[in-house]
C-alpha cells in the first residue's frame, strides 16, 4: 500500500486550515492502522484483505469519525481505531456486495470476485469485519452494541434490496428503507462514534448523528442521479452502469410513475438489463426526463435535513465543514 490518504472531505474549499490539517494527520494513522489490520500470516489472505484498501476511496466514514469529535476532544486516542473501524465496516461489505451484483470492477479494479472467486471475496469480507470486530472489543461494550446494530442494519437493508418491495409496498418508499439501512445506518454510526469518543455532549451526539444520517441518505441520492447524470468515469463507475444491469434507482422509479403515454418507451428499457444500443437510448431519454429533477429535489431535501439540524448547533470550524459537506453531496451529483 502506497501509504497515501484518500482526500474527499479535505478537498472541499473554504474548510478551516487548522482543521483540515488535523483531520488529514489523523487520517495518516488511521491508514497506517488500517494497513496494519488486514496483516495476515498468509499471504493470499493478506493480498486479497489489502486489495480495497490498496484501490483507494474517500474515507469518508474515517473522515466523519474524526470531524464529529471535533464537537468535543479531537485528540482522544480512541478516535483513530474507531475511525478505522467504520472504513473496515464499510470496506467488508464491499465485498460481499460485490458477489451477490457479480460485480466486474470496484474503484477501478478488478473485484475480490473476480480476481480469487466468490468464496476468498465472502471469506475475505468476514475477515475484515473480524478485523473490526477484534479493535472494537478494545473499545469498550457500548461501541460493540452500536456496531453491532449498524451491522444489522446493513444486512437488513442487503436483504430488502435482494428481495424487492412486498406487495403493497410503494416501491420508492421501500427504495428509501434499503438506503437508511444499507448506506446511511454507517455514515449516521460513524458521526456517533466520534462524538462518544470525542467526549462530545450527549445531545450535540444525537444532533450530528442525525444530521449524518439525512447526510447518508443525500450521499447515495447523489450516486444514482451521478450514474445517470455523468458524462465520464470521473466519478469511477461506468455513466449507466445501473441502467444496463437492470437496477432500478430514484430517478427510474420516478420515471416509471409517469402517466404521459410518450414515456412508455423509456419505461420498457427500464428494470431489466439491457444492450448497449438500448442503454444509450435509456440514458439520452431519462437525463431529459421531469424525473432527474423530482430526484434532485428529495436529494436536496435530505441534505437540507442534514443542514437543519446543524443550524442547531453552535458555530464553529467543524459545523461549517458538516455543512460544506452536505454542499459536496448535492453538487457531486450533477
Amino acid at each position: 500500500m502506497s501509504g497515501a490518504v484518500p482526500s474527499g472531505f479535505l478537498a472541499l474549499p473554504s474548510v478551516d486550515t487548522d482543521l483540515a490539517r488535523e483531520i488529514q494527520e489523523s487520517l495518516e494513522k488511521v491508514e497506517e492502522l488500517l494497513r496494519e489490520s488486514v496483516a495476515s500470516s498468509d499471504p493470499l489472505l493478506t493480498e486479497a484483505a489489502s486489495h480495497l484498501l490498496e484501490a483507494g476511496g474517500k474515507r469518508f466514514r474515517a473522515t466523519l469519525v474524526l470531524l464529529a469529535a471535533h464537537f468535543g476532544d479531537p485528540t482522544m486516542p480512541e478516535l483513530i481505531p474507531a475511525a478505522a473501524v467504520v472504513e473496515l465496516t464499510h470496506v467488508a461489505t464491499l465485498y460481499h456486495d460485490d458477489v451477490m451484483d457479480e460485480a466486474e470492477l470496484r474503484r477501478g479494479e478488478p473485484s475480490a470476485n473476480q480476481r480469487w472467486g466468490n468464496s476468498v471475496a465472502i471469506l475475505t469480507g468476514d475477515y475484515v469485519f473480524a478485523r473490526a470486530s477484534e479493535m472494537l472489543a478494545d473499545l469498550g461494550t457500548e461501541a460493540v452494541r452500536l456496531q453491532a446494530t449498524t451491522f444489522g442494519r446493513l444486512v437488513q437493508g442487503q436483504i430488502l434490496e435482494t428481495s424487492g418491495p412486498r406487495e403493497g409496498v410503494d416501491p420508492v418508499d421501500h427504495y428509501l428503507k434499503v438506503i437508511s439501512d444499507k448506506t446511511a445506518s454507517l455514515i449516521a454510526s460513524s458521526a456517533e462514534f466520534g462524538g462518544m469518543f470525542g467526549k462530545v455532549d450527549p445531545e450535540t451526539i444525537g444532533t450530528v448523528t442525525r444530521a449524518c444520517d439525512a447526510l447518508g441518505m443525500a450521499f447515495q441520492l447523489a450516486d444514482d442521479l451521478l450514474d445517470v447524470a455523468s458524462e465520464s468515469t470521473d466519478s469511477g463507475k461506468t455513466p449507466g452502469t445501473d441502467l444496463r444491469e437492470g437496477v432500478l434507482t430514484l430517478p427510474m422509479f420516478y420515471a416509471l410513475r409517469s402517466k404521459n403515454p410518450e414515456d412508455e418507451r423509456l419505461k420498457s428499457l427500464l428494470g431489466r438489463p439491457l444492450e448497449e444500443s438500448e442503454a444509450e437510448e435509456a440514458l439520452a431519454l431519462l437525463r431529459v426526463h421531469p424525473a432527474m429533477a423530482e430526484a434532485e429535489a428529495t436529494l436536496q431535501g435530505w441534505a437540507d435535513k442534514a443542514r437543519t439540524e446543524l443550524e442547531t448547533l453552535p458555530a464553529s470550524p467543524a459545523r461549517q465543514a458538516f455543512e460544506l459537506l452536505c454542499d459536496y453531496v448535492v453538487e457531486r451529483s450533477g
